[in-house]
C-alpha cells in the first residue's frame, strides 16, 4: 500500500514488468511451436528445406533478442525491489498494529475492527502526512502519525471500563 501510494511509478513499473515477462513468454511458446512444426513437417534432410532453415533462423534472432529483453527486465525489476524494500519498516510497524488490535477482541467481542477499516485508515494518514524528500524521515512521520491517528481512533471506540485502563 505504501509504494503504491509513496512511489507508484515503481508500482505502474513493476506492473509493467511483469505484463512484459508475460508477453515474452508468451512469444517464446509461439517459437517454440513453430519450430515444432517445421521439424514435425519437415522431409528429408532439414538442412536442404530453404523455408525451415529461415523459420530456424529467425526464431533464434527473435529469441535472442526476447532472451535480451528479460535479462534486462529483471535487473530493472531487482532495482525497483531494493527500492520497494526501503519501505519494510513501515509494512512491519503496521502490520503489528494490526494484529495487536486483532487481539482487542479477546478483551470484548466488541472490539473487532476490519482489515479495509484498518487499511483505509493507513491510507488516510499516508495522504495527510507532510511528504518529505528523505524516505526515512517520510517513513518515521509515518509510523509516528499512524499510531497516533490508530490511537485515537481506538480510543474513540473503547467502553469507558476500559478506558479507565488506559495509560
Amino acid at each position: 500500500i505504501t509504494v503504491a501510494k509513496e512511489r507508484p511509478d515503481l508500482e505502474a513499473e513493476k506492473n509493467q514488468l511483469i505484463l512484459q515477462g508475460a508477453e515474452n513468454k508468451r512469444m517464446l511458446k509461439e517459437i517454440e511451436d513453430k519450430i515444432l512444426a517445421v521439424l514435425s513437417e519437415s522431409e528429408g534432410n532439414i538442412l536442404e528445406d530453404e523455408t525451415a532453415v529461415q523459420i530456424l533462423s529467425s526464431s533464434k534472432v527473435l529469441s535472442n533478442d526476447i532472451a535480451s529483453k528479460q535479462a534486462v527486465a529483471e535487473e530493472t525489476e531487482k532495482k525497483i525491489d531494493l527500492a520497494r524494500l526501503g519501505y519494510t519498516p513501515i509494512a512491519v510497524h503496521s502490520t503489528i498494529l494490526f494484529f495487536t488490535i486483532a487481539e482487542l477482541a479477546n478483551i470484548d467481542p466488541m472490539y473487532q475492527y476490519s482489515l479495509v477499516w484498518f487499511m483505509n485508515l493507513f491510507r488516510t494518514c499516508i495522504d495527510n502526512t507532510d511528504r518529505v524528500d528523505d524516505v526515512e524521515q517520510r517513513l518515521k512521520d509515518l509510523e509516528k502519525a499512524f499510531t497516533y491517528s490508530l490511537y485515537v481512533n481506538i480510543c474513540r471506540s473503547l467502553f469507558e471500563k476500559v478506558i479507565e485502563f488506559r495509560i
